[in-house]
């Protein structure tokens, strides 16, 4: 009876973190309403960093060529692919004159390491304004580039957008994908508007080209494989120079991976770069992440031994609603109310998945980025 007792209030204590954790970080973006921006239409310069990526950009890359934009450039970095990518990025800067090819070949010091080639584009864009996003990507939108830039201010040197993934019908792994990148984004917009910004997602990110020399570009981490985009991100950004944009026509949509063993594989990736967040940041989420894995324990322990069982129903429910009116929310601004239907047993997965990751991780880590 002792141990069920410590069970029950360990309980309530893991259930009020989480509606703390609701309320008062996720409140602030759930119930944020969207600001209206006025378009700067400062010259842009579009970084897109490729490796092996001939038929994505055959695909994608005119849906970025055909923004309704004044002044931008786009930047194409091939990093050392072996397939007809440098061709194809050939074709289009034949066609278009606002292209500009960076090649990079392998260097022994930096051997497949995508922060090298970025680098090297960075250096190689003719504007301060940097606006990111990869070659599996396309802007939901021909406002992408002006949503997004509209956001940037004599302050603001920082903008995170939102990087969706196309939905696959029927699909359980893209609901999970998709429910995991959703989860991602509102922690880190929320974390954002509550003024401790500490990641963004380099499939649509974007910051001022004297920021990144400012902090030395990636030498901070360049050691580490994974990261120009989060880990930079963490580096840099204070609740002064970061804002989000969470305007639908600025969203981008990617092709989600569509086996398990190569989603794990990149979640590995991001999981192992997470490690290097600031001490506050990592402390926040993993606080966050205990008191997910606590609640299923215990709520299933609990309720399997009907211990209090109308109290700790109680307390499931309650958690609960206030998760589906936050996450509801949430997901209205960033176009994933489909997903709002199945957050328990996609939360459960996922929580599982990644007990499993961080596992794997501790036995061995993942080198490249591709």
């Amino acid at each position: 009876m002792i141990i069920l007792d410590l069970l029950f209030y360990t309980f309530l204590a893991v259930v009020s973190v989480q509606v703390l954790y609701f309320t008062l970080i996720f409140g602030k973006f759930a119930f944020l309403k969207e600001k209206d921006v006025s378009n700067k239409n400062i010259p842009v310069s579009v970084i897109i960093c490729a490796k092996n990526e001939a038929e994505n950009l055959k695909k994608f890359l005119p849906s970025v060529i055909n923004q309704e934009y004044p002044d931008f450039q786009i930047v194409l970095i091939n990093d050392a692919s072996y397939d007809d990518t440098l061709e194809v990025m050939e074709d289009f800067a034949n066609k278009y004159n606002h292209i500009k090819i960076v090649n990079v070949v392998n260097n022994e010091a930096f051997w497949a390491n995508k922060k090298y080639a970025l680098t090297l584009g960075i250096k190689a864009a003719k504007h301060e304004y940097l606006l990111f996003t990869d070659a599996d990507c396309q802007p939901v939108s021909k406002h992408w580039i002006s949503k997004m830039s509209a956001n940037f201010s004599n302050s603001k040197s920082i903008v995170l957008g939102y990087g969706a993934y196309f939905k696959i019908k029927n699909s359980f792994l893209n609901k999970l994908i998709r429910f995991e990148t959703l989860l991602t984004a509102l922690q880190y917009f929320s974390f954002a508007k509550n003024g401790m910004p500490y990641m963004g997602v380099g499939r649509n990110l974007a910051y001022k080209k004297q920021a990144f020399f400012n902090a030395n570009g990636f030498m901070d981490h360049m050691y580490i494989r994974s990261g120009d985009d989060d880990l930079f991100i963490n580096q840099i950004a204070n609740k002064n120079n970061t804002e989000i944009c969470i305007s639908q026509d600025s969203f981008t949509e990617s092709i989600p991976k569509t086996t398990y063993k190569d989603w794990i594989k990149q979640k590995r990736r991001h999981i192992t770069t997470a490690s290097y967040y600031k001490t506050k940041h990592k402390s926040l989420l993993a606080i966050f992440y205990m008191s997910q894995l606590l609640f299923w324990i215990l709520a299933i322990v609990l309720l399997f031994t009907l211990f209090k069982w109308q109290f700790v129903l109680s307390l499931i429910v309650l958690r609960f609603i206030i998760q589906f009116i936050l996450y509801g929310k949430a997901s209205k601004k960033l176009n994933e109310r489909d997903l709002v239907a199945y957050i328990p047993v996609l939360e459960l997965f996922l929580i599982g998945m990644q007990l499993s990751i961080f596992i794997s991780n501790l036995i061995s880590k993942p080198k490249h980025w591709k």
